[in-house]
């Protein structure tokens, strides 16, 4: 059932930090109900001094509308405006149709697999 129907958010964010890299865990939806629960964990990611990586996994998305396509396409230019290298992992399911849809797969740096972002995060120095 979409956000849309219960009027009730249906994302939840949890992040955690590594050496280099901030990580961002999205499960749920990510659609115009609940941008506001993305962008609120975002804000203390911006207010640190900037990592080289901020890490979104994907991986447990459900559903993500045109409006959350814009607000990831905001997300990476707010990084590289930062000189931060966004990674989305766990690129799979509706999330890899999204983006191929789109014709944003090759803009955004993507990984099918988590632990491949993760892999690349800790192997850069």
């Amino acid at each position: 059932m979409s956000s849309e129907v219960t009027r009730k958010p249906m994302l939840t964010v949890t992040s955690g930090l590594s050496r280099n890299a901030v990580i961002l865990k999205l499960e749920g939806e990510l659609d115009v109900n609940v941008l506001q629960v993305l962008r609120e964990h975002l804000e203390p990611v911006w207010a640190l001094p900037p990592k080289p990586f901020l890490i979104l996994d994907l991986g447990e998305l459900s559903f993500c509308d045109s409006m959350g396509m814009n607000e990831l396409v905001g997300v990476m230019q707010r990084c590289e405006s930062r000189g931060t290298r966004l990674l989305l992992g766990g690129v799979q399911g509706v999330m890899a149709r999204v983006l191929s849809i789109t014709g944003l797969r090759h803009a955004f740096e993507v990984f099918a697999r988590l632990d491949d972002a993760l892999r690349l995060a800790v192997a850069t120095p």
